[in-house]
C-alpha cells in the first residue's frame, strides 16, 4: 500500500515532505501577498512619507549604493544616513572577496540544481567582471551615486520577491519572508514614489544638501556628473519600471508554482 501523501507522476511525497504545510493557503498568499504589501507600502508612503523613509527607504537605499559601489570594485560600509565609500582607488582584494563569495553562491546553487540562481549569480558574476576592469573610476563613482536609488529599488524589489523561495529553509517556516516583504515594498515605495512624482512635478527632485552627508545624489548627479534633471527622473522611473516587471514575472511564476502545489497537496 502506498505511503500517505499526494502523487505526481508516480512519485510519492509524504506529508513531512511538503514544502509546504497549508498548500491552500500558500497559494492564497501568494496571489495576495505582494500586491497587498504594495499597496500598503504606497499608501504609506502619502500618510507617512518620512517616518518611511527613515525606518524603510533609507536603509535599502544606502546598501543600494554600496552594493553598487561593491560592484565596482570598492570597499563600502553602509550606514543609516550615510554609506563611506573608500574611493581614492579600487583595490585587488575586495573585488576578489566579492567574486569568491558569488562564486560559492553559484556551487550552492548548482549543488542544490537550482540552475535558474546558478544563471542569475553568473550575469552578477559578469556585471562585476565589467564594472569593476572596464569602466574609469569617475564612471564607478558617478554609478554608486545614482545606486542609492537606482540599486535600492531592484534590491526592494528583490526583497519582495524573496517571498517566494527558501519553502525548505526557515525563510518560510521562520516567517521571514514576510517581513522582507513588508520591508522590500515599504522600500520600493517610498523611492520609486519620489520619481514617479517628479515625472509631472520637478519640485520632488530632492535637489540639494542632506544634513550631515553634503550634496544630495541627484544634485551630484546634476553637478558632477553633468545629467540634466530629466534625464535623472527618467533613469530612475526606467530601473523603477523594470524592477516592477521582474517582479511580475517573479509573481506569476510563484503564483502558478503555488496552485500547482494546491492542485497536487
Amino acid at each position: 500500500m502506498a505511503p500517505e501523501g499526494s502523487f505526481n507522476k508516480g512519485v510519492v511525497y509524504a506529508p513531512e515532505d511538503r514544502a509546504v504545510e497549508d498548500p491552500k493557503f500558500e497559494w492564497q498568499a501568494s496571489v495576495a501577498g505582494i500586491p497587498a504589501a504594495l499597496a500598503l507600502g504606497v499608501l504609506f508612503h502619502f500618510v507617512m512619507p518620512g517616518l518611511q523613509r527613515i525606518f524603510f527607504g533609507m536603509p535599502v537605499h544606502e546598501l543600494g549604493h554600496a552594493v553598487t559601489a561593491w560592484l565596482c570594485g570598492y570597499f563600502a560600509i553602509p550606514t543609516l544616513w550615510k554609506t563611506l565609500v573608500f574611493s581614492d582607488s579600487r583595490s585587488v582584494l575586495w573585488p576578489l572577496i566579492v567574486a569568491g563569495g558569488l562564486a560559492y553562491l553559484a556551487f550552492l546553487a548548482w549543488r542544490a540544481e537550482k540552475m535558474g540562481c546558478v544563471a542569475i549569480i553568473a550575469a552578477v558574476l559578469v556585471v562585476q567582471g565589467f564594472c569593476t576592469l572596464v569602466i574609469r573610476e569617475e564612471t564607478a563613482e558617478m554609478l554608486f551615486t545614482w545606486g542609492g536609488d537606482g540599486m535600492g529599488m531592484v534590491l526592494a524589489a528583490a526583497l519582495m520577491a524573496a517571498f517566494f523561495f527558501g519553502k525548505r529553509t526557515q525563510l518560510y517556516r521562520g516567517s521571514v519572508r514576510w517581513g522582507l516583504l513588508v520591508i522590500g515594498a515599504a522600500a520600493f515605495a517610498d523611492m520609486a514614489g519620489t520619481w514617479f512624482t517628479a515625472l509631472h512635478n520637478a519640485d520632488a527632485i530632492p535637489f540639494g544638501e542632506n544634513e550631515g552627508s553634503g550634496l544630495s545624489d541627484p544634485m551630484k548627479l546634476l553637478e558632477d556628473h553633468g545629467w540634466q534633471a530629466a534625464t535623472i527622473v527618467r533613469r530612475y522611473v526606467m530601473v523603477a519600471m523594470a524592477s516592477l516587471a521582474g517582479l511580475a514575472a517573479v509573481y506569476a511564476w510563484g503564483v502558478r508554482r503555488a496552485a500547482r502545489m494546491m492542485r497536487e497537496g
